[in-house]
């Protein structure tokens, strides 16, 4: 490695040094010593973009619906778009029926590139950070370099590929800078995505069994190297609030040492953990729910629809609905989890309608109801029915309780056993999230009953706020 890459993150850590009273080393014990930083406990939402190449052709096959890995029909009709150039190699799939039918047989992926610089200058960073705002989102996430090694920022490391050109890995656009620009300045924390367990252009595959995902995985001291000075190039270059890798990292790319000179850089950031290594802030389970409480913190990533990157064969029946998705973030933070939303933006940076649909239907009912999400804490339990059969979710916020109705009510009254004597007492008082009048709340047979109003503020679910309940 160049010296000229070490010297910017030689610079930024020793100014964060100054301003931090701990300094982190490259080893575990070290790293668990960094507190989870409270912004991102309370944060809840984050929006995750999936932007690159792969966002040209846009396409994958929708036969297979489901995210098991494990299933080699998965690697056949892979439901993520951005994992075109492998299923593009797969023989006889219908990403390569259908790339040879629009693009021609002599039309390789890395030529995507020249219409990704084209299309990406139309792109406007502000219009996602308003969309991204107005969804009640508090972080963002980007793709800096996905798994074809293609990077969205002016690198200086050198990429040794040796049959591609540099126009071919790199875009023109500083897309990296000009988000974490765009997102600041729009009161949202800006992440950074990289791919360290896999780069195409180091260890070409592709996958075609389960053994490969794998086997694929460069392990050469010289992608180690590489993936070392381009992480830390972003570390200096934008100070992400979070660092969010993806897959593995090189064994030769000392992960430990990463995550120091990140936390020395940034001390109010955090790490995923896919790093290989037993640190992490939180943990990331991908198109799943935790069923309990968890005392880690945890995020689900997943996209509104099927796929991360940009799918153009999704539409409605392939999208999340509004209610399923208020309903999944929900339950997510009543289980000490935050949400991180992707979305998949056209290669001219416009985000499809349908998922802007869902991110108006989300931001509207945080809008109303966004109490009982940010800066919550989980209750003594995460979920329960009322008598009359609702899905309930609970979150805390010092001596209030918010006890959410998953769906339209079905009465007018909710009683639920596990609020007992021992909880509520005659100082609590109920109120409905965006309705004035306060609720009757009284005690029988030791449960809570709750009188709701005829009429009810809003759609999808409905927060009860209780004022002064016992722990």
């Amino acid at each position: 490695m160049k010296l000229r890459f070490l010297l910017p993150l030689l610079v930024a850590g020793s100014l964060a040094c100054a301003q931090s009273a701990v300094k982190y080393e490259p080893t575990i014990a070290s790293l668990d010593r960094h507190p989870l930083p409270a912004w991102y406990d309370g944060a809840k939402l984050g929006i995750f973009i999936h932007y690159g190449l792969y966002s040209v052709p846009g396409w994958a096959p929708l036969v297979h619906p489901g995210h098991d890995f494990e299933n080699t029909e998965t690697i056949v009709n892979n439901p993520y778009a951005e994992w075109y150039l492998n299923v593009l190699r797969v023989p006889g799939s219908p990403t390569a029926v259908w790339h040879r039918e629009h693009y021609g047989a002599n039309f390789g992926y890395y030529d995507f590139a020249l219409l990704f610089n084209t299309e990406s200058k139309k792109w406007n960073p502000d219009a996602w950070a308003q969309a991204f705002q107005m969804a009640g989102a508090r972080y963002a996430v980007l793709t800096t370099k996905h798994h074809e090694g293609f990077a969205l920022w002016p690198t200086e490391v050198p990429n040794p590929a040796p049959t591609l050109k540099a126009s071919q890995l790199r875009s023109e656009r500083d897309v990296v800078g000009d988000y974490v620009t765009a997102m600041r300045k729009h009161g949202i924390r800006a992440g950074l995505y990289y791919s360290g367990g896999y780069d195409w252009t180091f260890n070409a595959g592709p996958i075609l069994e389960n053994a490969d995902y794998e086997t694929v995985k460069p392990q050469s001291v010289a992608y180690g190297r590489y993936a070392f000075a381009q992480i830390h190039e972003l570390i200096a270059r934008y100070k992400p609030d979070v660092l969010w890798n993806d897959i593995d990292w090189p064994k030769t790319g000392k992960a430990m040492e990463v995550e120091a000179d990140y936390y020395n850089a940034v001390p109010e950031g955090v790490v995923d953990d896919r790093f290989g290594i037993a640190h992490t802030d939180f943990t990331s389970p991908e198109y799943q729910k935790l069923e309990k409480i968890s005392e880690k913190k945890w995020e689900e990533c997943r996209g509104l629809g099927r796929s991360f990157g940009y799918n153009r064969a999704e539409g409605e029946a392939e999208t999340i609905a509004p209610e399923e998705l208020i309903a999944l973030l929900v339950d997510i933070v009543s289980k000490n989890g935050n949400l991180l939303l992707d979305v998949g933006p056209e290669a001219d940076g416009t985000i499809p309608p349908v998922q802007m649909s869902r991110l108006e239907a989300l931001g509207a009912w945080l809008k109303q109801n966004g109490e009982a999400i940010y800066d919550t804490k989980p209750w003594v339990r995460a979920t329960a029915k009322s008598a009359e059969g609702d899905d309930l979710r609970f979150t805390r916020k010092g001596a209030d309780l918010y006890v959410t109705v998953l769906g339209a009510p079905k009465a007018h009254t909710l009683t639920v056993a596990e609020l007992s004597d021992a909880t509520v007492s005659g100082k609590t008082s109920a109120a409905l999230l965006g309705v004035a009048k306060p609720l009757t709340i009284a005690m029988k047979d030791g449960k809570a009953v709750i009188q709701l109003p005829a009429e009810l503020s809003g759609k999808y679910a409905y927060v009860i706020k209780l004022t002064g309940v016992a722990r």
